[in-house]
């Protein structure tokens, strides 16, 4: 199973963060090994997602998580050049009524933290609705796709060194000399290894270690969450639009399927739930038996009332995941890192990231934390 006994660094979670963190480690020198229980890396929620690489739009309540989004974005789309899909305007407008933010807030909002905004075409604003839409903007925004993104990551690993364990689950972690003692099984086998350090990027599952562990809790708010894949119509096949921010609705391209996304912030959610105010209930163990009825009826019935041309989409499939987040977020729909250090435990450092492009503020936090002795 594993290659050695003693590790210096050991990664819980194949998704982009897990992927990502381990490479970075193990390029700085140290052995490191990554383990994913699903088959292979980035299979659930580095996937099952907008695909959005985030420039400060979405974000006009929470002027940290805006600007983060700003300094991220250059650097993001450098570095994952060949996963990244540009060749698409994208719109955002704002409603009339119920938003949480007006038209002039929005546009002086992104111009303060410098993001690229100006009015749309009239073209492109007749697509609206006027009654309901107060107005259209055209910005700076982009897509990745998932499978190009997959195959970085997988390469990257692999010029590192990295160690990758699939169909492997961390059971628990518990002190010992010179760092954790860490117990995994793999296809029924149960396996020791030791590590000077373990990362737990598990995102959604990051408290069924702390769990079994005997470790406390955090605070963490699952949705149960359906994201519609559709086929738009021709006048926004080469569009993104979303509609901000209250009666909340997005359709973005998403370059692995060469299709669209829609998600709407009343329908997407399908069910929620938190772990650390009672008993802990496994995520994944309760999205597996969670029944799925698909609600793109009403998805589309609301967002054509602002987009009418949407309202002739065709419904392909639906990608279905849990969505982790903080609770402490719900007000402002902020998306910060969640990292803690030595957590229960010397040597466990949790991490849970809410945007795959806020990579940079992780691979930043683990540094300053002295990564290893």
């Amino acid at each position: 199973m594993f290659q050695e006994s003693h590790y210096d660094c050991l990664v819980i979670g194949g998704g982009f963060f897990g992927s990502i963190l381990a490479s970075e480690l193990a390029g700085q020198g140290y052995r490191a090994v990554l383990c994913e229980k699903e088959d292979g890396l980035l299979q659930r929620a580095s996937y099952a997602n907008q695909a959005r690489v985030h420039n400060g739009y979405h974000y006009p309540r929470s002027v940290l998580t805006a600007l983060r989004s700003r300094v991220n974005f250059p650097r993001f789309t450098s570095e994952f050049q060949p996963a990244i899909v540009s060749d698409f305007r994208k719109l955002y407008a704002v409603p009339r009524r119920f938003s949480k933010v007006s038209a002039r807030q929005f546009r002086l909002f992104m111009e303060r933290i410098g993001a690229p905004i100006s009015r749309a075409t009239a073209s492109e604003v007749k697509l609206f609705n006027s009654e309901l839409i107060e107005d259209v903007f055209g910005v700076v925004e982009y897509a990745f796709d998932a499978v190009r993104l997959l195959a970085i990551c997988e390469e990257r690993l692999h010029r590192a060194g990295v160690e990758i364990q699939t169909r492997t689950r961390v059971e628990s972690v518990h002190a010992a000399e010179g760092g954790l003692r860490v117990v995994c099984t793999s296809d029924g086998d149960h396996t020791e290894v030791h590590a000077r350090r373990v990362l737990n990027c598990a995102y959604s599952q990051i408290n069924e270690l702390l769990d079994h562990s005997g470790l406390p809790m955090i605070r963490l708010k699952h949705e149960l969450t359906e994201l519609a894949l559709i086929e738009p119509p021709p006048e926004l096949r080469q569009a993104g639009v979303t509609v901000m921010c209250g009666p909340f609705f997005s359709c973005m391209p998403f370059p692995a399927k060469g299709l669209h996304t829609l998600s709407h912030v009343r329908y997407t959610p399908h069910a929620t739930w938190q772990d650390g105010t009672g008993p802990y209930t496994n995520a994944h163990d309760w999205f597996a038996a969670a029944p799925r009825r698909s609600r793109f009826p009403h998805m589309i019935r609301d967002a054509a009332r602002y987009l009418p041309c949407l309202g002739r989409s065709t419904h392909r499939e639906s990608l279905w995941e849990v969505k982790t987040v903080l609770p402490q977020s719900e007000g402002d729909d902020s998306r910060p890192i969640l990292f803690r250090r030595d957590h229960g435990v010397p040597g466990l450092t949790c991490i849970l990231g809410g945007k795959i492009d806020n990579i940079y503020d992780a691979v930043a936090e683990f540094t300053v934390d002295a990564a290893l002795p």
